[in-house]
């Protein structure tokens, strides 16, 4: 213990000699710079600006994931920006977070780019098609939903070297010359009939590396009831269309009531859908798959969320989609 004590003085000491030689041979004018130095210093927070684009994960579904984005506010250019995002070894590759692969194939350019009142008119060379058959569709709905992640992009029209896409080579697939949402991403079919086809888009949760992100699947269902009830079953529901997508909404939780007025859609809960309770918690992932669930399944602007008729929560859809980048 004496030794220790003697070890720690000896090293004091020694340091408070090293510290005075180091003021010694520093020069007086030098000393006087530093004197002068002001002490208001403004540090500057520097902010990363992300945006939304839609990324195969380890099991190839579209996942809603975000990547740096290029500093603009050209609408065109972010759109140019975000699909450059999905073109492998692009040049845009250092961007794609771990987890994820783009899915246009390498070599493909995007020959002409233009944006008219929400119409995203894209050419992009003959290499767009050169995928296996089973992800000519992925790869539609790739290009759809990134680009209409950008506000100002309502309808989208693919181009391949000059000619409009209306059919997928491999697959057969005839598409609509233009093209939004409505095309459906990560498809699932449970149909017995032809008859009364629902199509319903619902956003599960799932994880990379302990961050979470959300997988939009669409569904086409024999099931004639309002989209919201379809949606708030499939989260509540234990048998989920991978055992890799999550929902953190409590199987207990009951959808009462639903109201739709103008750009406004309401919807009454019982108490299971609180996280706690007492103080009235609702977990963001819950309103974050209910409400990006109704952002592609409705034309609403707004979600109010009640619990046995009382307001507990009120968040815009575009707040929702912008709060994520």
């Amino acid at each position: 213990m004496i030794k220790r004590i003697l070890s720690r003085k000896v090293i004091v000491a020694t340091s408070a000699l090293f510290a005075l030689f180091l003021v010694y041979m520093i020069p007086k004018d030098e000393i006087k710079q530093l004197e002068n130095i002001p002490e208001n210093i403004e540090y500057v927070e520097s902010q990363v600006e992300e945006q939304t684009v839609f990324l195969l994960n380890r099991d190839n579904l579209l996942g809603r994931t975000q990547v740096v984005a290029s500093e603009t506010t050209d609408p065109l250019s972010k759109v140019k920006d975000a699909l450059q995002t999905l073109i492998q070894e692009g040049p845009n590759e250092s961007r794609v977070p771990n987890g994820f692969k783009a899915i246009i194939p390498s070599d493909t350019k995007i020959n002409s780019i233009d944006l008219q009142d929400g119409i995203l008119k894209v050419d992009f060379s003959k290499e767009l098609l050169d995928v296996k058959e089973e992800m000519e569709e992925k790869v539609v709905e790739a290009i759809v939903y990134t680009a209409t992640n950008i506000k100002e992009v309502k309808n989208v029209i693919i181009f391949v070297d000059g000619d409009v896409l209306t059919k997928l080579p491999k697959s057969g697939i005839n598409l609509p010359s233009i093209l939004n949402r409505s095309f459906g991403i990560n498809k699932e079919y449970d149909l017995t009939s032809t008859d009364s086809i629902n199509q319903v888009t619902v956003y599960y949760v799932d994880e990379y590396n302990d961050t979470y992100y959300y997988v939009p699947v669409t569904k086409y269902l024999n099931d004639d009831r309002d989209k919201i009830k379809i949606i708030i079953d499939e989260l509540t529901s234990a048998n989920m269309y991978q055992t890799n997508l999550m929902s953190f909404l409590n199987s207990n939780t009951k959808l009462l009531d639903i109201q739709q007025s103008e750009d406004v859609l309401s919807l009454n809960f019982n108490s299971y859908i609180f996280n706690d309770a007492t103080k009235k918690d609702i977990l963001e992932e819950v309103i974050y798959t209910i409400c990006l669930s109704v952002g592609d399944n409705y034309n609403v602007e707004e979600v109010i969320f009640q619990v046995d008729t009382e307001e507990v929560y009120k968040t815009g859809i575009q707040d929702v989609e912008e709060s994520e980048e």
